[in-house]
């Protein structure tokens, strides 16, 4: 494993050398690992079996797979899982070769003063500012913006922690390795540390022996807050100020717009280990976080600022905070700075243990009040600030203090916002019950959705209690019960900030909101009376094709309900809505899926135009295209104008997170990237006759009813198709691997309607078919081709070449098809057992899959996939070759377990090819 396949060397130029090199080096240091570990002997079958499968890349040589395919299917269950490994753990190593060249490739076109990069705060800064932008126009943005990634916990992020952390040291040393001139014992001391490294990867096992919890996950996404953004998102900050300075010459104030946000532990739809107390547990720990960060700070910051009044000048407050300190050390008599930060440690050590019953590390010197508010540690910095600024010291202010202020700013005592989430029917048998207990109805369920909303309107206008303490409920509801009043006790404890929103999976009525506005009054976070007041954002989801057809509809009905428009007042007149991708994918195909939703915001749009209400969307997307994945900043200039308005909010999913915020300098530039986006959105004029043109949307219209017709007669009309999917994919054996707590589906079943969108997504990934991101595509077309003149396309390249949707949607298609590849998934399809219907499903799909090219390459003009995306292209055939015989052990395995060997090593293998496909593929969950 020590070179790269000669395949890629027509593909890539001199400025890849350094890439090349990093793979070449890492792959000798895996290759050496491998021979020490596991013996000569398995080391040279694993570079026959690697060697072989380059040529067969580089040449297309079937003979070459046929000898792959040998020497593979010989192997003994001890060796296979060595040879698992060693292709899992290289597609690791690439990665982070790849994330570093990013990095370089970035720097090197900062270092040569080029052009601002595409994605840039400083790119879209300049092209507002050519477009004639008044600057009062960029205040009037930063003033309202919100931009908000939100993590969740779905079962598609396969890698242990430990991993992680073993891979982000390899990619610090790497990374210093790059930027150093470094002596001969320098760079022999860095390599020594990288084979340790790689030991411990290599002796660290890559699956949980457990199922993992929802403590687990949780843990799991603060790691990223302690990896990248408690430091990043101060420092982007930072740079968009800069930016904003050079771009405009004057100060632009910048409110705290940009902000993370989580799921993992209120999202309670589905996953019934989701409960009150894990999610007090979760703010908990999302406040620990945050409070140790900022004693560590302060701390080092108390190290630092020794100023010495007698030799510089101080405020009179920052004498007066100094004066409260608990520190009366005479050393310390003459630092008033080192005072006044010795008494916020100690007031912020009396507010972690007031919050959470937490000591400080180190102890505080003494007592002091604990903050009553993130405002009042927020103001003393900047008594510390001002000082500082007023007396020549301004560059010691520009230091750690000011990205600390910032991170109070942004992050509070709460660290992020933590959303609630619950599915429709558990809401509807929750107030039907609660509403049948206390006398008020005693059949809500069989009303009709006027009475419905008659009934609720009324209830939660009364400021009499609904739910009574001298009743015994069911389960299930009084579980409910308890989350809402677990949030009302973390609003009070952690402030309204700390979960602002309840989200309403499979929103089909406007009752659905309206029993959430009951249940939130029973707490408090909704106050009944004259001028209602609503503590809490409720929030839509609209998932299937249908619910996004009705979605403007439920809308216009809601606003029309005085009482709400009310509520909406207290909510600053701004209602959430969220798209979900992954379902409606699911439900009707790539690009019917892809259509409904940018219609349903231009729905939306002119909706809350109509009732003048702001409207703010939040995009259920996942990694993967067939969940809505995909370059983040052209989905964000895709989305249709009116529907972004400065404000934004999108999910961060399964794998993605790791790739995307694992590193703290490739985390940054992925969080620049979405403000960059949002604001050109917001700001840049689009071209109206293009995204008003009636004969385009006639079009879409026509190619997603045809898409619509193909993909739902393959996966919902086909008899036989759920056995095909369970039997030419691992989803079996991906709903045992311990990657989330959360159940493969919503009920107790094998229908594909019950399955979560994510292990669907996840499972066809797998077997590289990737149908959901692409399936129905070139039936639309050959369908549009009959129906036009000779066939002619120029109609639909206009399309791509003039509208941002159509080509962010043949975009992200390219990639999928570049990523699959129907010779493997033929492989898979002959692990079903009635090989009659294989062959007829295995056709239809592989027929599809051609006329699906054929037309992409028609459309762009490409002569080959990702022709115009050359970096990811040659990442893609960088892992291609490690990553083809995963696929073929993965088969072989899954055959001998399915047949009845039981032998544990088996299974491991399954899981381990499992983590090894989708590091290799990165964004497939």
């Amino acid at each position: 494993m020590n070179d790269l396949p000669n395949s890629l060397d027509v593909h890539q130029t001199s400025k890849d050398q350094p890439l090349r090199d990093d793979i070449r080096l890492l792959g000798k240091l895996l290759g050496d690992t491998l021979r020490d570990q596991e013996g000569d002997e398995t080391f040279a079958l694993i570079e026959t079996i690697r060697q072989t499968a380059v040529r067969y890349r580089k040449h297309a040589d079937v003979e070459e797979r046929r000898q792959m395919e040998s020497v593979l299917n010989q192997l003994s269950n001890s060796n296979t899982i060595s040879v698992v490994r060693a292709f899992a753990y290289f597609s690791h190593l690439a990665n982070i070769a790849e994330d570093l060249h990013h990095n370089r490739r970035r720097r090197a076109h900062l270092v040569a003063g080029s052009e601002a990069q595409v994605g840039s705060m400083a790119r879209a800064l300049t092209q507002i500012k050519a477009a004639g932008v008044e600057t009062s126009a960029v205040q009037k943005f930063f003033n309202s913006a919100l931009v908000s990634p939100t993590l969740t916990a779905h079962p598609t992020e396969v890698q242990r922690k430990s991993i992680l952390d073993c891979q982000l040291e390899i990619a610090r040393l790497m990374n210093a390795r790059d930027r150093m001139t470094l002596t001969p014992d320098e760079n022999k001391e860095t390599e020594d540390d990288l084979k340790r490294e790689i030991l411990t990867l290599w002796q660290t096992s890559e699956l949980r022996t457990f199922k993992l919890r929802v403590h687990d996950e949780i843990e799991n996404g603060l790691s990223y807050y302690r990896y990248t953004f408690l430091k990043e998102l101060p420092k982007l900050y930072g740079e968009i100020e800069t930016a904003l300075h050079a771009a405009f010459g004057e100060a632009i104030e910048l409110p705290p717009f940009f902000r993370l946000g989580s799921w993992i532990g209120g999202d309670r739809d589905g996953n019934p280990f989701v409960t009150h107390d894990v999610t007090l547990r979760a703010m908990q720990r999302h406040s620990s976080v945050a409070l140790h960060y900022y004693l560590q700070t302060i701390n080092e910051l108390g190290s630092e600022l020794s100023l010495s009044e007698k030799l510089v000048g101080i405020s009179p407050a920052l004498k007066a905070l100094a004066e409260t300190s608990p520190d009366h050390s005479t050393s310390r008599a003459e630092e008033p700075y080192r005072r006044a930060l010795t008494g916020i440690y100690t007031r912020l050590a009396a507010t972690m243990r007031h919050l959470l019953r937490e000591e400080a590390n180190p102890p505080a010197v003494g007592d002091a009040p604990a903050y009553a508010s993130p405002q009042g540690l927020l103001a003393d910095l900047d008594v510390i600030i001002d000082s500082l600024n007023q007396h020549k010291s301004t560059w010691l202010a520009q230091g750690k203090l000011r990205p600390l202020r910032r991170a109070v700013e942004v992050f509070g005592f709460h660290l992020a916002p933590l959303d609630m989430r619950q599915v429709s029917d558990t809401l509807d048998r929750t107030v039907a019950e609660l509403l049948a207990r206390a006398g008020v109805v005693k059949n809500y369920a069989e009303l009709d959705e006027k009475m419905r909303v008659q009934t609720l309107l009324k209830e939660i206008q009364s400021p009499r209690p609904l739910i009574s303490p001298h009743i015994i409920y069911t389960e299930e509801t009084a579980e409910e019960c308890r989350i809402y009043r677990a949030a009302a006790d973390i609003h009070q404890r952690f402030g309204r900030a700390a979960m602002p929103n309840h989200i309403i999976s499979k929103t089909a009525s406007v009752s659905d909101l309206l029993e959430v506005a009951l249940q939130l009054k029973e707490v408090g976070l909704l106050e009944p009376g004259d001028t209602p007041t609503l503590h809490m954002n409720i929030i839509p989801l609209f998932e299937t094709i249908g619910d996004l057809r009705d979605g403007a509809n439920i809308m216009d009905e809601l606003f029309s309900l005085p009482y709400y428009m009310q509520l909406l007042v207290s909510r600053g007149n701004t209602q959430e809505v969220m798209l979900g991708y992954s379902d409606s994918n699911k439900d009707g195909g790539f690009l019917t899926a892809n259509w409904e939703l940018h219609k349903a915001e231009v729905e939306l749009v002119k909706v809350f135009a109509k009732h003048k209400v702001e409207l703010r969307l939040f995009h259920g997307r996942g990694g993967s295209v067939g969940r809505g994945g995909g370059p983040s900043y052209f989905g964000i200039l895709a989305q249709p104008p009116g529907s972004v308005n400065g404000q934004i909010r999108l999910t961060e999913q399964g794998e993605v997170i790791a790739s995307k915020y694992s590193n703290p300098e490739i985390g940054r530039r992925n969080l620049e990237t979405l403000a960059a986006a949002t604001l050109e959105a917001t700001l840049l004029k689009r071209d109206e006759s293009v995204e008003h043109s009636e004969e385009f949307f006639k079009v879409m219209e026509s190619l997603s009813a045809s898409a619509f017709k193909a993909y739902r007669s393959l996966v919902y009309e086909t008899e036989g198709f759920t056995q095909f999917f369970r039997e030419a994919t691992p989803i079996s054996e991906i709903a045992e691997l311990n990657i989330g707590s959360r159940p493969a589906s919503r009920k107790k079943s094998d229908r594909i309607e019950d399955l979560r969108a994510i292990p669907w997504v996840f499972s066809w990934g797998q077997n590289r078919s990737m149908i959901p991101g692409w399936y129905g595509f070139g039936s639309a077309i050959l369908q549009y081709k009959q129906q036009v003149t000779n066939g002619d396309l120029k109609l639909l390249k206009d399309m791509f070449a003039r509208w941002p949707f159509f080509q962010t949607m043949l975009s992200n298609m390219d990639m999928v098809l570049a990523k699959s590849d129907l010779g493997i998934a033929a492989r898979y399809a002959e692990l079903v057992s009635d090989k009659k219907l294989s062959q007829e499903i295995f056709t239809r799909i592989e027929k599809e899959w051609r006329a699906t090219r054929d037309a992409l390459l028609e459309i762009t003009g490409q002569k080959e996939l990702l022709e115009t995306n050359p970096s990811l292209l040659r990442g893609i055939r960088n892992r291609t070759p490690y990553i083809d015989p995963l696929n073929h052990l993965q088969v072989e395995l899954i055959r001998r377990y399915r047949s009845g060997d039981a032998d544990e090593a088996v299974k491991r293998a399954i899981h381990l090819t499992i983590n090894g496909v989708a590091a290799g593929l990165r964004n497939s969950g």
